[in-house]
């Protein structure tokens, strides 16, 4: 039995559930077998479960894994392409000996007239064949995506059609997911160049047919072929839309490294995403205890690393600009004895593969410290956006709730590492502000809560901790409220304004004078939602509640020989309206210590109001 076994089931408890490809390794770090998941948690946790039920083969892989290492993908498809050329590579002693039980799988270009694009289980002879392939669900799926984008037929029809009945195209061709071979009206050669862009397409994701297909579609206008140029045009649409989030090749990024990282409050992890050939061939990340993520760090990341003896390629490419990159390529040049060149990219084509770096650095993270790689990108984002010197790990939200000038209320809401912590949760009844007015309310609110935190006397947890940041919920009219007296306490902590559009949703950050935008930072942009709708929920919860007890008071109170202190003696008893409707008259007047006539008239009070 493997010893190494409790501490990879450690590991992969805190594994993501994005997909991506994992790669088994020995004892001596060589690499055993690669695999590719749509679930990586769920895929490797089968591995190295207690009650595993494993052929003989996967059971003896199993007994020589000492470690694991894993590169996240966007898509089922990313890892497939992925998980292909890593194996060509490595080619692993499991993955040729010890597949599952399904075996190989491949991708098939028959050899007729017509080529077919189909998903086999085994080698066919004849034809063109891709693969081999592991995943017979991601195989098929890849099929079935390359058949839509270019408008491939996937009926049994045998081409060329030589009925009328054959002739006559199928719901496909209608809803313009076939190119309509059957019509006739498609060469045997024209096809040829179709099949042709797609099997490139499968093996690079090259823009190739793409270029060539516009081509195509601009010479069939010019020559008035509008029906020809529609269909060319309704290709290049799929196969564009296609090719946006494949990122697993790319012949424009030949000879390339993307780095990125991601802090938490820990530390820094750096991931290298290595492409060569225009192709993913290795990823690599590195955790620094302690080291903030800023562009010094990227210098001597990238000197300790490339001076190592690695690869050096010609260009690296960072999310944060490096400090004295020229000498940096300087010295790299004299090392590898071709130009190095460093650039520094948060806009524009080249940040969806700095994004695939920032997710593999994230989830390594993650496996760190028991998060989702989402979590500690979403506060890392936050930092920056906010010009914050570290994620902040503990966050504090308030909202104001009432109706009108009644059950005037807040909420403040807590979460730690990007989740609640609702232990910590507080609700405020409003005491000093009479009439509606939120900015008072909110200025209330603060100065209670940050006033026990300074007393040292107080005891609770919630109060005694200081957050890394708050949020309040409203723009800049309730920051001025509060941030100038938190400063008068002593209290220095960053406070900003969550702002809503018209419809209630998440729109912005304010400050005391402008509003920052967050729509472009996807998890940042969730994480705010998180906690907006978590502290309105809260405050609506607890203003509804103090309504209620509000009319359960004055239900009481209006009755005669009722008053406030024998109308508080009913609701510490009874708690609700129905507690007392269903009460008998007996009951009420000895809880509350008034005569049967006036308990019995209470009764019928309440029940003339359901």
């Amino acid at each position: 039995m493997n010893e190494r076994l409790p501490y990879l089931r450690e590991k992969t408890a805190k594994l993501t559930t994005f997909p991506g490809v994992y790669r088994m390794k020995n004892e001596n770090g060589e690499i055993i077998y690669i695999g590719k998941a749509k679930n990586l948690k769920n895929r490797v946790t089968s591995y190295f479960r207690v009650s595993a039920d494993h052929t003989p083969k996967v059971a003896k892989m199993v007994e020589n894994v000492f470690d694991y290492d894993f590169i996240v993908t966007d898509s089922e498809y990313e890892a497939l392409v992925l998980e292909c050329s890593l194996i060509k590579q490595h080619k692993p002693k499991y993955n040729i000996l010890l597949k599952d039980d399904k075996g190989f799988h491949y991708i098939h270009v028959s050899d007729e007239m017509y080529p077919r694009i189909t998903a086999e289980k085994r080698n066919i002879p004849g034809g063109i064949t891709l693969g081999p392939y592991t995943s017979p669900g991601v195989t098929k799926q890849t099929v079935t995506e390359v058949n839509k984008a270019f408008m491939l037929p996937v009926c049994r029809k045998k081409f060329p059609c030589t009925t009328a009945a054959n002739r006559k195209p199928c719901l496909n061709y209608h809803i313009k997911q076939c190119m309509g071979v059957c019509t006739g009206r498609i060469s045997a050669d024209n096809y040829a160049d179709i099949i042709s862009q797609a099997v490139e397409y499968i093996k690079t994701g090259s823009k190739e047919s793409v270029e060539k297909l516009r081509e195509e579609m601009e010479a069939a206008a010019e020559n008035l072929e509008f029906e020809k140029a529609a269909v060319l045009r309704d290709r290049i649409n799929n196969i564009t839309r296609a090719s946006e989030t494949q990122k697993i090749f790319d012949p424009d990024i030949e000879n390339t490294d993307i780095i990125a990282s991601v802090s938490n409050p820990a530390g820094t992890c750096v991931s290298v995403i290595v492409y060569r050939n225009g192709k993913i061939v290795d990823k690599n990340a590195y955790f620094f205890e302690g080291a903030e993520n800023d562009s010094s760090l990227y210098t001597d990341f990238i000197m300790q690393y490339y001076s190592s003896g690695r690869d050096i390629p010609k260009n690296i490419f960072t999310e944060y600009e490096c400090d004295d990159a020229q000498i940096v390529s300087g010295v790299l040049k004299e090392i590898s004895g071709h130009a190095v060149h460093i650039q520094f990219r948060q806009k524009g084509n080249m940040m969806k593969y700095i994004m695939l770096a920032r997710n593999n650095a994230g989830e390594f993270l993650s496996v760190r410290a028991g998060r989702t790689g989402r979590e500690i990108i979403a506060l890392e984002q936050l930092s920056k956006l906010l010009g914050l010197p570290k994620p902040p790990e503990y966050i504090e939200a308030y909202d104001i709730s009432n109706l009108g000038s009644s059950a005037m209320c807040a909420s403040m809401v807590v979460f730690e590492n990007g989740r609640p912590l609702k232990k910590m949760y507080k609700r405020f009844s409003i005491k000093n502000v009479a009439v509606q007015n939120d900015y008072a309310c909110m200025h209330e609110v603060l100065e209670r809560r940050f006033r026990r935190f300074l007393d040292e006397s107080e005891t609770d947890e919630g109060f005694r901790r200081k957050p890394d940041l708050v949020f309040l919920d409203g723009g800049k009219g309730q920051v001025n409220a509060v941030e100038p007296y938190l400063r008068q306490m002593g209290i220095d902590v960053p406070v900003f304004g969550i702002v809503k559009d018209s419809r209630h949703r998440t729109r912005a950050i304010s400050t005391g004078g402008e509003e920052i935008s967050v729509s472009s930072l996807k998890s940042a942009f969730t994480l705010l939602t998180n906690i907006q709708d978590e502290m309105h929920r809260v405050a609506i919860t607890y203003q509804k509640k103090l309504h209620s007890k509000i009319t359960f008071y004055s239900r009481l109170t209006s009755v005669k020989g009722i008053g406030e202190k024998k109308a508080k003696k009913i609701m510490d008893r009874f708690r609700t309206i129905e507690a007392v409707r269903e009460a008998g008259p007996e009951e009420i007047s000895a809880v509350a210590g008034v005569s049967l006539e006036t308990a019995a008239e209470l009764i019928l009070k309440l029940l003339e109001n359901q």
